[in-house]
């Protein structure tokens, strides 16, 4: 019989472990489906996703409606574990004209010899407010002209063609951003481990502030742009007589800044790790 002593010399453990996901052997059993959606979004709305594993992408068109296709994937030692478990993997909807909010729901107990992730590809209005984190994978954002949110904390944050305003942030990983055009609100990339990587229209009005803990700092070829400050570990300059705040940071990697035309040009970020 156990002691009072003894359970509560347990009781820790088991807390500890009650929603967590223990990975026990090959989970090479894999069963899929695909869950999707389409709402009304109202001009100047706004799009919310929240998920723990798997892949976030946004891609900004014409229109406004929203339309979302999640991949559910479950994995098991066994065909029969992930059969059971794919229907456990739920998505939380919390919708409004004026915002669409999904969220990827925790399973609880304890889950051993399985393991789930959701891919969300959305088809968004492009001038849609777009707020999105994520806790393991990459978050790629495509064709957005409102104000930007991504975050991860294991994986990549990706912007292409993108024209308002950007926070993105992760710690493991690298922060890669492409700017068709620079407005009036500020952009800041952030990351703990990786390298930042800003592309941005020569004509781009912007003001530039750029740190580095362990890595070092590039800049290409900009016909007007006036440095004020440049060391190996900082840089202070203005694009264009200046505009916009511009933020890049990262603790272990580099940074580089280039002009849009010299984008194939761009050094593999793995380098810079």
């Amino acid at each position: 019989m156990m002691t009072a002593a003894r359970r509560l010399l347990m009781a820790p453990i088991v807390l500890f472990l009650i929603g967590c996901d223990l990975h026990v052997g090959n989970l090479s059993a894999r069963v899929t489906d695909e869950w999707t959606r389409t709402y009304p979004l109202s001009a100047g709305g706004e799009i919310r996703i929240e998920n723990t594993n798997g892949r976030i992408d946004v891609e900004g068109v014409d229109g406004s409606t929203v339309e979302v296709r999640a991949e559910r994937i479950a994995r098991g030692a066994t065909e029969q574990a992930a059969r059971d478990l794919l229907p456990r993997i739920g998505i939380k909807e919390d919708v409004s004209p004026a915002r669409v909010s999904l969220s990827t729901e925790r399973i609880s107990g304890v889950l051993i010899g399985v393991a789930y992730e959701v891919r969300y590809h959305v088809r968004a209005p492009r001038k849609a407010a777009v707020n999105v984190r994520n806790t393991n994978g990459e978050v790629a954002l495509t064709g957005l002209t409102g104000p930007v949110v991504a975050q991860t904390t294991n994986g990549r944050v990706k912007g292409d063609a993108l024209t308002g305003g950007v926070e993105a942030r992760t710690t493991n990983g690298s922060v890669q951003m492409d700017l068709s055009g620079a407005g009036s609100d500020p952009v800041r990339l952030h990351t703990t481990n990786g390298a930042v990587t800003l592309t941005l229209p020569e004509t781009a009005k912007a003001t530039l502030s750029a740190s580095v803990t362990n890595g070092g700092i590039s800049v290409g070829e900009f016909q007007n742009l006036d440095v004020s400050e440049k060391s190996r570990r900082h840089l202070e300059a203005k694009l264009n007589g200046g505009g916009a705040l511009v933020e890049l940071e990262t603790t272990n990697g580099g940074v580089r800044i280039r002009p849009r035309n010299s984008l194939a040009e761009a050094p593999d970020d793995r380098r810079d790790r």
